[in-house]
């Protein structure tokens, strides 16, 4: 192993505060954070600017506590992957026990905030996805592709959580924002794990269907989980959460993210390196698609 891997490095504060900063993988976080927004925005009679700041702020700490664990348990594999081995653990900027104490503190922080701003089912359903993250999923990435489907519920509940916050129950507008999001977990977690799976053979990580092969079989359930997003965007429209407009870009977006589906499929006849190019499209399109659809709700709702 790198021995530079091995060094307790001597941080000054600055320093110091970046890593920490690494560690709760802020653009994550953020779109968690995000989602909760969204969510509680759609879901809101009674909209509140306070609310949905200490919402976007609890969901922010919680989602860094449920990385920050995963990060902890996984310091060991994350040393072996070009990707992830100069985070903060496996480069010993920050020891396991600064990052449990970080942990807790941001854990409990964030979960406070939650059951001050909203209300205790929104707290329950927050420390459910922290739990599933960072204890079972985590664990279960080494194990095999059921990890992307326990990894889809927790990467799902944010927008539920945020309709939660907002009209304290869960009725069938939660399911079909929590469903949309859960769908679209599956050709995006697939499609990094394709784009990285030399990093993830490395460290023992499981993540891709079909025998955990980059091949055809796998470029086809890629394509169905994506093809269900089409009827699915539509669903907001047809319950009255949103309206026509934005059920017509979400459409379109679903259509176009399903068309680059069938490019992996030709390209899996063509060659490994064209696949993985392809793959690396779908990725890049499944970053871009989420942001898009909830924008676009979120402009027809307001």
């Amino acid at each position: 192993m790198d021995t530079t891997l091995q060094i307790n490095v001597s941080l000054g504060v600055k320093e110091r505060i970046r890593a920490y900063i690494e560690l709760l993988k802020l653009r994550l976080s953020f779109l968690v954070a995000f989602s909760s927004a969204f969510g509680y925005t759609l879901g809101a009679t009674n909209f509140s600017w306070a609310t949905l700041g200490l919402l976007f702020l609890g969901g922010l700490l919680v989602s860094g506590a449920s990385v920050t664990i995963n990060q902890i348990l996984e310091k060991e594999y994350d040393a072996l992957m070009k990707r992830t081995q100069k985070r903060p653990l496996p480069t010993n900027r920050i020891s396991i026990k600064e990052a449990v104490v970080f942990t807790i503190l941001i854990g409990v922080v964030g979960l406070t905030i939650l059951a001050i701003a909203t209300n205790w089912l929104t707290v329950s359903l927050s420390l459910l996805s922290l739990v599933l993250y960072g204890f079972v999923y985590t664990p279960l990435k080494r194990v095999g592709p059921i990890a992307v489907f326990v990894g889809a519920i927790p990467g799902a509940l944010p927008p539920l959580l945020g309709w939660v916050a907002a009209t304290g129950r869960i009725d069938l507008p939660a399911v079909v924002i929590f469903g949309l999001q859960f769908i679209w977990q599956f050709p995006h977690f697939w499609a990094i794990a394709w784009v990285a799976d030399e990093d993830y053979k490395k460290a023992g990580f499981k993540l891709l269907p079909a025998g955990g092969r980059r091949d055809l079989n796998t470029a086809f359930q890629i394509m169905i989980y994506t093809l269900v997003l089409v009827p699915l965007g539509v669903l907001p429209a047809q319950f009255g959460i949103t309206g026509i407009y934005s059920a017509f870009v979400v459409t379109l977006c679903g259509a176009l993210f399903f068309s680059q589906t069938f490019f992996l499929m030709k390209q899996c006849l063509s060659g490994e390196s064209s696949a993985n190019k392809a793959a690396r499209s779908i990725m890049f399109g499944s970053f871009l698609y989420l942001p898009i659809v909830q924008i676009a709700f979120l402009l027809d709702k307001l």
